[in-house]
């Protein structure tokens, strides 16, 4: 059975919307932060925390992508962009844009730890609320 966690961007977050080409972007960004520490180690870290490469299919295209991996400890890790309505604490509804992180049953202990990872790592960037594969939630958006 599939598990998910989600990363919600809410009113106060960086971010109200995102785009699956700026989603591409973040961890392209995150690949980079990786292979300079790897570069200050004298040491390829940036395969070693980033076993994945991104890919698209046609009819996920605009809505979501997945990380597949060839290192054997770890498998695919699917993300998309969906929006859902919420209601607001004065009765009115308004839409949010969230992010799914989804381990499907072939993904490994290894594919939830680094989703764990890039959920903290996107959500610390756009700042928004991140419900994590067990329930919890943390929060990264300035809260009042």
């Amino acid at each position: 059975m599939a598990i998910n966690a989600y990363i919600k961007l809410v009113p106060s977050s960086a971010k109200q919307t995102i785009t699956i080409d700026e989603l591409k972007e973040l961890f392209h960004y995150y690949k980079s932060i990786l292979n300079k520490t790897g570069a200050q180690l004298d040491w390829e870290y940036d395969h070693a925390a980033f076993p994945y490469e991104i890919k698209e299919t046609s009819e996920g295209k605009d809505k979501w992508f997945y990380l597949q991996s060839d290192h054997e400890r770890y498998n695919v890790i699917l993300i998309g962009i969906d929006q859902e309505t919420v209601s607001l604490e004065n009765g009115k509804m308004r839409d949010q844009t969230y992010i799914q992180v989804t381990l499907p049953e072939q993904s490994t202990y290894g594919d939830k730890g680094k989703a764990n990872e890039f959920c903290k790592f996107l959500a610390n960037k756009l700042q928004g609320e991140l419900h994590l594969f067990n329930d919890r939630v943390m929060y990264f958006y300035p809260r009042k």
